[in-house]
């Protein structure tokens, strides 16, 4: 057999490994290890390269959700429209600062939220749209912004597997009235533990976020608000800086080889995401056509791994049953998606397995 064509290989190279080591060392010897230095100029690079005016990194993807919405004021009796297919983080947060989450089924090319089906959703006690850019492709929003604005409620980015994602030249993150990033190893830019962000350009948003990360405190032992220990570490804030420098060629990485699936998987029984310069294939999701466990059994026969994103829609999950709806869009997403291993060789040697029949 071949070698093994892991899913995912999160162990750095010779020349990243050097930096990575040098960063910690950095952060070993200051003797400051909690929202310092560090985590300060990580927050201006990164939010420079989204484009956000505020970027207040916090302790992860989740929290990042968490602390987005508790700045937006919202709270029991509030609901919050989400899309039913995704990661659990994106309602879970909803549940976790009292509010009810709204499923809305989605788009079957995209998986993103329905627009007409969100419409309907709305009633008086809807504080805030929520849509996640998932797989790297930014969510459509020229039309949700305009059904936002015009009933009054937030919109807010769950950019978590977007970073570096552009829609019309505007990058994930800057969109909406607030935007939530994860830094979990397997993204895009991960970390060496766990991280997040919370990115806007509202300057009272920013001012909450700020406030909410250190339990609600506005300056020392003085505290306004019921916030969290939701900060971000320094040594997580030094890493990423490391990362975030690489982080344009990772993205150029990631984007050739999802052209070199587009070649070669063309005539393969997938549906292939689309080819575009403006996602990041975070991950590399294809819907399968036809028996998606036969096909993950040869691909683990010939040493490819695969997973799965996601094997149940979030009105499926058993947490989420007091707020379950029909979402059959959604349901037939999660029994023909497949995520493919997103290195060089993969294509070739993926294709290779499905020509043998």
């Amino acid at each position: 057999m071949a070698d093994r064509v892991p899913f995912v290989d999160l162990r750095p190279d010779a020349s990243l490994a050097a930096e990575l080591e040098a960063a910690a060392a950095r952060v070993v010897r200051s003797g400051r290890y909690v929202l310092g230095p560090e985590v300060e100029a990580f927050e201006r690079e990164i939010g420079g390269f989204v484009g956000a005016r505020h970027a207040i990194g916090v302790s992860s993807g989740t929290d990042a959700l968490i602390v987005s919405l508790l700045a937006l004021g919202v709270g029991p009796g509030d609901e919050v429209v989400v899309p039913a297919f995704g990661f659990v983080a994106t309602p879970e947060a909803v549940v976790r600062v009292g509010a009810r989450p709204v499923f809305v089924d989605v788009d079957p090319a995209s998986y993103h939220l329905d627009v007409a089906r969100a419409a309907a959703a709305l009633t008086s006690r809807t504080k805030a749209i929520l849509v996640v850019h998932l797989f790297g492709r930014c969510v459509e929003l020229a039309a949700l912004s305009r059904l936002a604005a015009s009933h009054r409620v937030a919109l807010v980015e769950d950019a978590a597997q977007a970073i570096g994602a552009r829609l019309h030249g505007t990058q994930a993150g800057a969109l909406a009235d607030v935007g939530a990033f994860s830094f979990f190893p397997t993204k895009t830019l991960g970390g060496l533990g766990d991280g997040g962000l919370v990115t806007t350009n509202d300057d009272g948003i920013a001012q909450a976020a700020r406030s909410l990360r250190v339990h609600g405190s506005t300056q020392r032992d003085e505290f306004g608000r019921i916030g969290g220990n939701f900060r971000l570490d320094e040594l997580q804030a030094a890493l990423l800086r490391v990362k975030l420098r690489r982080l344009p060629e990772t993205l150029a990485e990631r984007r050739s080889i999802a052209r070199g699936y587009a070649v070669a998987l063309a005539a393969a029984p997938l549906d292939l995401p689309r080819l575009s310069d403006d996602d990041t294939y975070n991950p590399y999701v294809v819907r399968v056509r036809g028996d998606r466990d036969a096909l993950r059994a040869r691909l683990a026969a010939a040493g490819i791994e695969t997973a799965i994103y996601y094997p149940r829609s979030l009105t499926q999950q058993p947490a989420f049953a007091p707020w379950r709806v029909p979402t059959p869009e959604a349901d037939r997403a999660a029994r023909e998606v497949l995520a493919l291993p997103l290195r060089a060789d993969a294509p070739a040697r993926i294709a290779a397995v499905l020509g043998r029949g």
